[in-house]
């Protein structure tokens, strides 16, 4: 019987904060005798005051019972209903208060309660329910403190909270929402705003997770895009460089390893990942220009004429005005351009010096000049290891960015088998 007595107050209860909403105080007064009746074990109280207080009560009840056991559901908004049912947790020192939220959203919602903070907190160390329904004013951590450490100490910032409270403060609203509530409940409850409130946030809570699935699932889809763009445009310049190469049947692949050898030394200078690439394709198309010098000049085995010489220094040129209006990548057409400066002055084609010098073109043009040296020509084979090495040494300062050159140097050192060369 005892349970019974238990049930009745809790359902009195819910009776009670509905009309006191809205201001029918003597109805929640009728309740409220009949809850404390309830309490007492006063059978001939509740016998002589239930069914006069139920009629007076019949047209809300009738508002209530369709709130609690929900109306007809529109199709389209049944199709936006989750498979799976919902987690609520319900934190709130007042245990009545706890049974009737229960009691109010257990049709819809699997629910869970418990009375303090901590407890909270030790039940979000293990499960994540989808909303969080937590007391304002408990002894012991009170809401702000426990959602203070949801937030921060769990990281379980997706949760939305809703703050359970009796106050009616503009400024405990306002430090509610900076905290991170997304909504208040007022007490007591009443059970159609209740229902509403935790719906319309859960509604909206499926709605951010989704989207930023959506964002993760597109963000996936561009960076794959990406990627496969990166690889073609790659493919497209690593086949323009060949295609390059090939008018000189004695630089086979130099392109591609003058801009690998340029990556490395960019990389060992401590440049970023997109520097690196960069100089890559700079190095990748450094000798562009090549296409306008006749492919008897490039191959002519022997000494060339003053006037094939002026042809071949005028390939930088000739690469930059291909290169300049490539507006995805600017300032591709450096390495195109000056690879063939010196760093101490007398280079070709603008005779420029030091720093002026871009700093790809500078990368670029040690990578140039060591990839000459090691690979075979019509009148000579890959020079020694050695040899190479002193003629970098030679040059530092002179033709080479002292730098750079350097670098070029602990690369040689590195190479200790000579296996870096055509």
């Amino acid at each position: 019987m005892k349970n019974d007595w238990a049930n009745y107050r809790i359902l009195v209860h819910a009776l009670k904060s509905t009309p006191l909403s809205i201001g029918a105080v003597s109805l929640s007064e009728k309740a409220k005798a009949l809850e404390m009746a309830a309490r007492d074990g006063d059978v001939r109280y509740i016998e002589a005051n239930h069914a006069g207080c139920m009629a007076d009560y019949r047209a809300l009840l009738a508002g209530i019972d369709a709130g609690l056991h929900g109306k007809a559901v529109p199709a389209e908004a049944a199709a936006e209903e989750p498979a799976v049912r919902e987690h609520i947790l319900v934190v709130d020192d007042d245990r009545m208060n706890l049974k009737i939220a229960e009691r109010l959203l257990k049709s819809s919602y699997d629910v869970s309660c418990v009375p303090s903070g901590e407890e909270a907190l030790a039940f979000l160390r293990s499960k994540h329910p989808d909303m969080i329904l937590l007391d304002l004013h408990m002894p012991g951590m009170d809401g702000f403190d426990v959602l203070k450490q949801i937030r921060q100490d769990l990281g379980l910032g997706d949760i939305p909270v809703i703050f359970l409270t009796v106050d009616d403060d503009q400024n405990t609203e306002v430090k509610g929402f900076e905290e991170g509530a997304v909504d208040f409940i007022k007490k007591p409850f009443v059970a159609e705003i209740m229902l509403r409130r935790v719906q319309r946030m859960l509604e909206l809570s499926r709605l951010r997770h989704n989207l930023e699935a959506e964002v993760r699932k597109q963000t996936k889809k561009a960076e794959e895009r990406r990627e496969r763009m990166e690889r073609l445009s790659e493919e497209a310049v690593l086949c323009l460089s060949k295609t390059i190469d090939a008018k000189d049947k004695y630089t086979n692949g130099h392109s591609e390893r003058v801009a690998k050898y340029s990556r490395e030394i960019a990389r060992r200078a401590g440049m970023s990942e997109i520097e690196q690439k960069d100089i890559f394709f700079m190095g990748l198309l450094h000798d562009v220009g090549k296409i306008g010098v006749p492919d008897t000049v490039i191959n002519k085995p022997g000494k060339l004429t003053d006037e094939e010489f002026a042809l071949i220094k005028k390939h930088p040129v000739t690469g930059f005005e291909i290169l300049k209006d490539i507006t995805e990548m600017p300032g591709i057409g450096q390495g195109a351009r000056w690879h063939h400066e010196r760093y101490g002055g007398g280079g070709y084609p603008d005779g420029i010096s030091g720093e002026d010098v871009p700093v790809y073109a500078r990368i670029i043009g040690v990578a140039d000049a060591y990839d000459a040296m090691t690979s075979k020509r019509s009148y000579r084979d890959v020079l020694p290891q050695d040899v190479v090495r002193s003629e970098i040494e030679k040059g530092i300062g002179t033709q080479f960015d002292p730098t750079f050159a350097k670098i070029m140097l602990d690369m040689i050192k590195a190479d200790v088998h000579y296996e870096m060369h055509e």
